[in-house]
């Protein structure tokens, strides 16, 4: 068993540091995994999780991995149980007087600022889904969670602000942001949400996957399916070729080494296309389905295969039900609560009338200066 706080060793300068799962019931928020990691001089902090009990276990690690004289704090994303202790960048900085940097994910920006209607949002999706509070109250339930939360400070910039470099590791081409001489590596992925970024510690070995691997569906409404599954076999590559050599996470509670890696992403990816199949049974033959109805059979096959991901619960699960039926190709018939949804009819469209006053041909407005009008 884990705790709150507890430190796995990865080598003599890279910390892991654990969080905790999400329990609604006993309101008791995830705490993301962070990364303390030394290089040269520079101290990387990779996410802070959030709790004051963390940022304790935090500064503990801090005091593991020998002596620094800079550091940098890469956020991962823009999720509560990653942000919460991000003002540590700028108590650092005072406390040591030494230089700070910090970065975050351009496009989190707004739910960092705004957490409240981005969850708020999430949960509107899945309105008359299930027995679960109205959008408002449940999206202010769940950043209530989450304190302090300081996902900024004076030292925040976002990575965006740096021009964007052309990454290669092993024979994988991508792009990103290095840092340290190029010892630090943020990768851009996207798919667990908008601003998603993942981390390559080079001399450690390490790759931290965040969350993009913390289900077979990705729940939040803006979560891509497709960049979740692009990056598990990217990351999968990397072990293969040795180019990585030690795998964490946000929300495992695990260090995963050498050939365990390979294996275990692959199971990743055959989690999900076994719930897509087992979701695509589930719309029947004429491919039309009730949220509610789906989403129940649903949460029976997520248990079923036991592919419930991080923070196992009936909201998420309400959430990735929705995600699988546009994943699917269907759209809601209707904006009426728990409306039907099915494949939209395939028809060619019907052919374009031309606006009065315009040119048959282009479609463009005609006018005296225009050379396709004919005066009559």
């Amino acid at each position: 068993m884990t705790a709150l706080g507890d430190l796995i060793e990865i080598d003599d300068g890279t910390v892991l540091v654990l969080g905790q799962g999400l329990d609604f019931d006993h309101d008791q928020p995830d705490v993301a995994n962070a990364l303390v990691h030394r290089v040269g001089d520079t101290l990387v902090l990779v996410d802070t999780g959030v709790t004051t009990a963390f940022r304790a276990a935090l500064r503990e690690a801090t005091g593991r991995v020998g002596h620094w004289s800079r550091a940098l704090v890469l956020t991962t994303h823009g999720h509560p149980d990653h942000v919460g202790n991000n003002d540590l960048a700028d108590e650092l900085a005072d406390e040591r007087g030494v230089p700070v940097e910090h970065y975050v994910p351009a496009a989190d920006l707004d739910q960092m600022r705004d957490p409240a209607s981005y969850w708020t949002r999430s949960f509107e999706r899945i309105a008359g889904v299930g027995p679960l509070p109205a959008p408002e109250l449940a999206g202010s339930k769940v950043v209530s969670l989450f304190q302090p939360l300081r996902p900024f400070g004076a030292t925040t910039r976002t990575y965006e602000q740096r021009p964007l470099e052309r990454i290669r590791i092993g024979s994988l081409r991508c792009t990103g942001w290095t840092f340290a001489d190029g010892a630090v590596r943020v990768l851009r992925t996207q798919g667990h949400c908008a601003g998603h970024v993942i981390v390559h510690l080079r001399d450690a070995g390490v790759l931290h996957l965040s969350d993009e691997g913390n289900g077979p569906c990705g729940a939040m409404a803006d979560a891509d399916q497709l960049k979740i599954q692009a990056a598990l076999g990217a990351v999968a590559l990397l072990f293969e070729e040795g180019a990585a050599t030690v795998l964490t996470d946000g929300h495992t509670f695990a260090v995963r080494r050498g050939g365990e890696v390979v294996p275990y992403l692959d199971g990743l990816l055959e989690q999900a296309t076994a719930l897509q199949e087992a979701a695509l049974g589930l719309t029947g033959e004429k491919g039309q389905v009730r949220p509610s109805a789906f989403t129940t059979r649903y949460a029976e096959a997520v248990a079923e295969l036991g592919v419930g991901g991080a923070n196992p619960n009936a909201a998420f699960t309400a959430m990735m039900a929705v995600n699988q039926l546009r994943e699917l190709g269907l759209r809601p018939e209707s904006g009426g609560v728990d409306a039907p949804w099915s494949r939209p009819v395939l028809q060619n469209p019907a052919p374009e009338t031309p606006r009065p006053g315009s040119d048959a041909r282009s479609g463009r407005d005609a006018s005296p200066t225009d050379p396709g009008r004919r005066d009559r």
